[in-house]
């Protein structure tokens, strides 16, 4: 059976995303690319982690990991926030409570899930075999698979930033005990990496 992994980028305080997502600010109120500086414009000291982000066999994601509109039909011509070359080169099931026919890219075809995550998790676990799935976020999306108890490996790249909000979704809420046995740590300047497993 294939292990399933998350890897997702937090502030100290442990958001990955602010409110008020837009076309312009797709992780909303949030400085972005304070959070994601280490792997957008720094790869080069962070290949093996950017390397196994991208290195999945198949991903699950929320709706607002692909689109900026969260609720209600999808937009038309919206083909997600990569453009048409998307970073992913594997399948992509994508939760959603609106149906949409699959949209081929390079190397990516984003499936449209509406019957749930356990759903989603069963078709990617299907396409990937005895390889790896990953929950590609967002956070909201990450915590309800860990409530579920289906992330066999957990990937934090923890930046060294106090994002500050009264609202937004942090990894942990409403998740409630989990026991995790740290595998390893790799601390930088820009972002510290640790992988905990059940």
């Amino acid at each position: 059976m294939s292990i399933v992994t998350c890897d997702i980028a937090i502030s100290v305080d442990g958001y990955s995303a602010g409110p008020l997502q837009t076309l312009e600010r797709p992780f909303g109120e949030i400085d972005t690319m304070t959070l994601h500086a280490w792997h957008l414009e720094n790869v080069a000291n962070h290949q093996a982690e950017h390397d196994a982000i991208v290195g999945a066999d198949a991903y699950v994601m929320g709706r607002n990991m692909f689109s900026p509109k969260a609720a209600g039909p999808w937009p038309d011509d919206w083909i997600g926030w990569w453009g048409t070359e998307p970073p992913y080169r594997a399948p992509v099931f994508v939760l959603t409570h609106h149906p949409h026919e699959p949209i081929e890219l390079t190397g990516t075809t984003f499936h449209f899930v509406t019957e749930g995550p356990a759903q989603a998790l069963s078709r990617a676990r299907e396409v990937a075999g005895d390889g790896r799935v990953s929950i590609a976020g967002g956070a909201f999306t990450v915590n309800e698979y860990l409530t579920l108890g289906e992330i066999d490996e957990l990937r934090l790249h923890v930046v060294p930033y106090v994002a500050g909000l009264s609202n937004g979704v942090r990894l942990f809420d409403g998740v409630g005990p989990i026991a995790l046995r740290a595998v390893s740590g790799r601390w930088t300047p820009d972002v510290t990496h640790l992988v905990y497993r059940r």
